[in-house]
């Protein structure tokens, strides 16, 4: 490797270190930045720097001859120190590019991190000893792809934690357990198909470091929002931690391997703040680099910065790194942390911001599955529903509506019937479908579905925060005893609640998604804010796991398949003959359209439902018949804490699910079924009628 760099051979495009031509070109952005300093690293010769000697369009950018993979360098920024004006450069402080896709060292907080003292004025101590650094790595060939995607009326979304799906697992070789490898593993493989969902969606996987107020009280920031690295997979989940490049080489091993199973990958990403914090935060990369061109002065994510996507180069970052995992790691598409910060060009929100047009009409990202976690703390923050064509939404109105519906019993019949319904309230407009609700009861951000019918109230005091964090608003219901019981008719009355609820995702319109362990039983003891719990609580005990409550989630998702029309990506409509119902007041509450398949909905005793039904607050269950000939369902509902009795339209009819398998009795009266209390009964037509 030359000692200086080749003036006449650098180019300001890519972004960040690129092997070409026998050397290494490297591309940083700082419109602000009088000059910018490559380090260089080398065991022996220690740091040796070297101005970047290009610079157009905010790029400063250098060719040096000789240098190849394997490289380890930083970056150092000069310029105004004027944080007034936004400006925050500090030389002193070595900075990680941010399109590293591999990082070295092992990062420790200490003061030397900080660009400012506390008294304000610059910090002139170098922090190089305690800071990682990138390594250039070698270029990789394309990722073979999925063969085929899964399609969005097919998905069933299933949300997991690389680490915490298989570190307990006593079936797969204990180096492997809780890495990339784990997950890729033939006995995870074998549990993920065996069960039925097609996509996994994975907590974010990109390089984090911890908060520091973790770092203090022992803990980490185990669920991984906290992104330093956009373009590096984080070594904590790789069987080989200490060398980046064969984890790159083990998260695209998995990635292909759970393609070979016919299984997709989603990645939640975090492109709303970085790992930098608040204006008193530490100077790690963008901040030092430009701050004034990647950040905001406003803060949307409540985590003390915000990205300022509005800015082209921002907007290229985001999309070189998804481009990045699309074409170089194999992944399938993305979940979008805070999402409605994408939106963000200015101040508002708009859905014709830059960065969703360019999400949507970005060729290499055609194919890929976007979702969007549709709020943020900004103003107008809650977006649900306003997101753009190929957009999925998590749908919290769902998540509400049914905790409302099966838990509290304080809502109606019509705010059930909308989130059966696909939520047509917040997505029947423009071109979108059924499909762009992801529906979920639980998520990696709240109670366990276990723990949602045990605890009233959250118990985050191992987070540090004296239970501060966390909601408060859990719609939950501990069913009389707060934490553990062993009575047996609390046990029961939880089992019930949990397959009611179960069922009611999965014979939902709209993309259902699980959460992994929740078919097993698995708690948190409580904790609705289990960030920084990488430990027992958060891992999937496969020792203990509930062999019925899993046998009773493959038959669900089994009849979701079976059955098209559970999937069917198209609004419900009055079912023909259907005289007497007020189909326009039925739209409006957001339950039938006049597109999709059939449906009909009833009162218990068998009439259709009225206007005045659909509101009535006494009155809870409800019956569903949906689509026609011979693959048609009637849907029973009894979120009530009492039996009822359901009148059954004409027809042959057979119990093909029931949530409280105890709780199904078929009547002495003929054309009737007894749905014993907060339970779901779905009757499918059989070869011979169902028996007195």
């Amino acid at each position: 490797m030359t000692s200086r760099f080749d003036p006449a051979r650098g180019l300001p495009y890519p972004l960040g270190a690129t092997i070409r031509d026998g050397g290494v070109n490297f591309a940083v952005m700082s419109e602000h930045a009088t000059k910018i300093e490559l380090c260089m690293f080398e065991p022996d010769n220690g740091e040796r720097r070297l101005t970047l000697p290009g610079r157009a369009h905010g790029v400063h950018f250098g060719f040096l001859p000789g240098a190849g993979a394997g490289m380890v360098y930083g970056l150092r920024a000069h310029g105004p120190d004027a944080p007034q004006d936004g400006h925050r450069f500090n030389p002193h402080k070595l900075l990680l590019d941010p399109y590293a896709r591999e990082i070295v060292g092992q990062f420790e907080w200490s003061e030397l991190h900080f660009g400012y003292q506390r008294d304000g004025t610059l910090d002139p101590r170098d922090n190089a000893a305690r800071m990682l650094a990138a390594r250039v790595a070698a270029p990789l060939a394309p990722a073979r792809r999925a063969s085929a995607p899964v399609p969005i009326a097919d998905t069933i979304l299933y949300e997991l934690h690389v680490k915490g799906f298989s570190k307990l697992n006593p079936a797969i070789p204990e180096p492997l357990r809780g890495t990339y490898a784990g997950l890729a593993h033939p006995a995870s493989v074998a549990y993920l198909r065996e069960l039925g969902v097609t996509t996994l969606s994975l907590l974010p996987v990109h390089y984090c470091v911890s908060e520091q107020h973790l770092s203090r009280l022992g803990l980490v920031n185990y669920w991984g929002y906290n992104t330093l690295g956009w373009f590096c997979p984080d070594p904590r989940w790789s069987s080989t931690p200490a060398d980046p490049t064969a984890t790159r080489a083990e998260f695209r091993a998995m990635v292909q391997t759970l393609h070979e199973a016919g299984l997709e990958v989603v990645l939640d990403v975090v492109f709303n703040h970085s790992a930098e914090a608040d204006e008193r935060g530490p100077t790690l990369s963008l901040r030092g680099l430009d701050n004034s061109l990647y950040y905001r002065r406003q803060d949307f994510s409540g985590c003390g910065n915000s990205l300022d996507l509005g800015h082209p180069r921002v907007t290229q970052l985001v999309l070189d790194s998804l481009r990045y995992w699309v074409e170089q790691m194999g992944v399938d598409g993305f979940r979008f942390d805070l999402a409605t910060t994408l939106g963000r060009a200015r101040t508002a929100y708009d859905p014709r911001a830059p960065l969703l047009v360019a999400l949507e009409q970005d060729p290499v990202l055609a194919g890929a599955k976007l979702i969007a976690e549709p709020w943020d703390l900004g103003p107008d923050g809650y977006q649900l529903g306003r997101f753009p064509g190929r957009f999925l939404e998590w749908n919290d109105r769902y998540r509400d509506g049914m905790r409302r519906a099966w838990l509290r019993r304080d809502g109606h019949r019509g705010e059930l019937a909308r989130r059966l319904a696909g939520s047509s309230d917040r997505f029947h407009h423009g071109l979108r479908t059924p499909s762009a609700s992801v529906n979920f009861i639980t998520a990696h951000d709240g109670f366990t579905l276990a723990d949602l019918v045990s605890y009233a109230r959250k118990h985050n005091l191992a987070n540090g925060e004296n239970n501060r964090d966390g909601h408060d608003h859990n719609l939950s219901d501990n069913c009389g005893v707060e934490g553990p019981s062993s009575d047996p008719a609390i046990l029961a009355q939880r089992r019930r609640l949990v397959r009611a609820m179960l069922t009611c995702l999965f014979v939902s319109q709209g993309t259902p998604m699980l959460l992994a362990g929740d078919e097993l039983g698995r708690s948190q003891g409580g904790n609705n804010n289990a960030y920084c719990q990488d430990g027992p609580s958060t891992w999937l005990d496969w020792a203990n796991v509930d062999l019925e409550l899993l046998a009773f989630v493959r038959k669900l998702i089994a009849l979701r398949r079976e059955h098209a029309m559970l999937g069917c990506d198209r609004w419900l409509t009055d079912h023909p003959g259907q005289a007497g119902v007020d189909v326009d007041a039925m739209v409006e509450s957001g339950v039938a359209d006049s597109s999709g398949p059939p449906v009909q909905w009833r009162r218990p005793d068998g009439p259709l439902m009225q206007v005045a039904d659909w509101d009535a607050t006494a009155h809870h269950a409800l019956s569903v018949r949906l689509g026609q000939g011979t693959d048609e369902l009637l849907l029973l509902f009894n979120p009530s804490l009492e039996p009822v009795l359901f009148s059954l339209p004409p027809g042959p009819w057979a119990i093909a699910l029931c949530s409280d398998e105890l709780g199904a009795h078929a009547n002495r009266r003929p054309g009737t079924l007894r749905v014993g209390a907060q339970s779901v009964i779905v009757l499918a037509h059989p070869h011979h009628d169902i028996k007195p």
